[in-house]
């Protein structure tokens, strides 16, 4: 092992050397137009509010904007808005309408792809290279996506009745991906022709109060989406609110039992998208470079704040020593630093309450007997951040294995055989996702049957694609956002029940259906048929 080490650092030496610095490479934040307060958005327009709480910038802890703080009467405004939008208009506008308004919002969205990706880092944290080449970009593909299925939900979900929309939904989303959770939540339900009253997290509003501008600027008619702002009780008043729908909430596991434990015994229909423990796995036939770099970019992206992120490492025994010297010269040069900078790899972390949560599970994890590793870097003075974190010598009872930090930090724990990984994979209450490493196919297929997970990835981690659905099992929620999964939740689907005219003679039931396209049964005509 030592030998190793010492080539290593040799061979980096020679290649790098002490002169192989990156000068800094600042994205300018020039071009993005912020208003000095933001109400909340009702019924079209920016409205006051009665009181402003400030967004702050985690990186330098300065405010940028005030926000405005909704209440009980303001999220009764934004439901009474969302009803009759949905009532008097967007109910009965026909698909292909929809579909026009959902592309133009995606459209606009690419035109001022900058300026969104400068205010997600500076509102967020975020590295802007994942802003700017990730996120945003994943934005506009959502309403992309959906646009193209507004008119085409009987060929979505065939069946003997014709899919409904709900009505008015309620969306709560977190701050580790604001405009991203917004698009996945927003673009199914206006495509189903469903009105929303959308709540971001109380850390990362501003991209959600760009996002209505654009809505403004695209023509949608108002009251069909409607933002308000604030904490968890501003989410509360949403959740009980008898005029909604449906509620769909992404965020910890902890909210989402009280949500649920909210809407029993009611109608409401619920979609939970919660936390995960995610299990990277390497098998000894990985390519060991690349599922290096899979495994920086399932913890490290994002700070960590990502709620499938990879941070449980399964690495088996014949390959640990490699791939965790790899692993460590790797996370030491990574750059830890200001977020607009194009060369920062782990920008700041997104508030003091959840950088204190990292370094209290942290320190749980030393007290426990694992070995912390952690690279040297200089960290900013001002601002919220936490290096690169890997813990060795991890057993399945450690805190750090079973709980979501949240953070740049991951355990590493290795196993023998391919059914120990199995059953140190599945070891946990989350079933989010999960990441395997192998060059045989075969080995890729048979080992993600046997795992819980809603997500699995093979060779790569941390690859979304809104044609792709994305959700988890056990304590990781349940429902599906993404692709045509992600219409179901946003939908009522009539069943008719059938029965034979014509009972079979032969004793047995018959099991053919009458045509639904016979003379004289042929489906009233709605406006949204194409």
């Amino acid at each position: 092992m030592a030998e190793l080490e010492t080539d290593a650092d040799t061979a980096r030496e020679l290649l790098f050397g002490d002169r192989w610095e990156y000068a800094p490479a600042p994205q300018s934040a020039d071009h993005v137009r912020l208003e000095d307060r933001y109400g909340p958005f009702i019924d079209g327009r920016f409205q006051e509010a009665d009181d402003y709480f400030p967004s702050i910038n985690p990186a330098s802890e300065e405010p940028i904007a005030e926000i405005g703080l909704a209440d009980e009467a303001t999220v009764d405004r934004a439901v009474e808005a969302a009803r009759h939008a949905y009532e008097a208009h967007w109910r009965d506008l026909p698909g292909t309408e929809r579909a026009k308004y959902i592309y133009r919002i995606g459209r606009m969205i690419k035109e001022k792809s900058r300026e969104f990706a400068v205010l997600e880092s500076m509102d967020g944290g975020k590295p802007i290279r994942e802003s700017r080449d990730m996120d945003i970009p994943l934005v506009a593909a959502h309403f992309f996506h959906y646009a193209g299925w507004a008119d085409k939900l009987e060929y979505a979900l065939p069946g003997p009745g014709r899919p409904q929309s709900l009505g008015v939904c309620g969306q709560i989303i977190p701050w580790n991906f604001p405009l991203l959770m917004a698009a996945w939540k927003l673009a199914p339900a206006l495509a189903t022709g469903n009105c929303v009253v959308l709540k971001p997290a109380e850390t990362t509003p501003l991209t959600a109060m760009k996002l209505a501008e654009i809505i403004q600027e695209a023509g949608l008619p108002p009251g069909v989406v409607n933002i308000v702002q604030g904490a968890g009780a501003v989410g509360e008043a949403i959740v009980e609110h008898p005029d909604i729908d449906k509620i769909a909430f992404t965020g910890s596991t902890e909210v989402g039992k009280q949500i649920q434990r909210q809407l029993a015994g009611s109608e409401k229909r619920l979609t939970l998208e919660l936390g995960g423990k995610g299990a990277n796995i390497i098998f000894e036939d990985a390519p060991i470079d690349q599922a290096v770099k899979g495994i920086v970019d399932g913890i490290y992206f994002n700070q960590g704040h990502v709620c499938c992120a990879g941070s449980r490492l399964l690495v088996q025994e014949s390959v640990a020593d490699e791939v965790i010297q790899k692993l460590r010269h790797r996370i030491s040069t990574l750059r830890v630093g200001d977020p607009l900078d194009k060369n920062t790899d782990i920008g700041a972390i997104n508030s003091r309450q959840q950088l204190e949560k990292i370094r209290r599970l942290v320190d749980i994890g030393e007290q426990e007997g694992a070995e912390k590793f952690q690279p040297e870097c200089d960290l900013p003075d001002d601002g919220f951040w936490f290096p690169p974190t890997f813990f060795t010598s991890v057993t399945q009872s450690h805190r750090i294995a079973q709980e979501e930090i949240f953070g740049p930090v991951l355990s590493v724990t290795t196993f023998r055989t391919p059914e120990e990984a199995i059953e140190r994979a599945n070891n946990t209450e989350y079933g989010l996702a999960s990441g395997i490493w192998s060059d045989k196919g075969s080995k890729l297929f048979s080992i993600s049957q046997a795992l819980k997970n809603g997500v699995i990835w093979g060779n790569t981690y941390n690859k979304f694609d809104p044609a792709s659905p994305f959700g988890g099992y056990k304590e990781s929620g349940f429902g599906r956002e993404g692709g045509v999964h992600g219409l179901l939740p946003y939908l009522e689907v009539p069943s008719e029940s059938w029965h034979p005219q014509n009972p079979p003679t032969n004793g047995s039931p018959s099991t053919k259906p009458a045509s639904s396209t016979s003379a004289g049964t042929s489906p009233e005509q709605r406006a949204d048929d194409t």
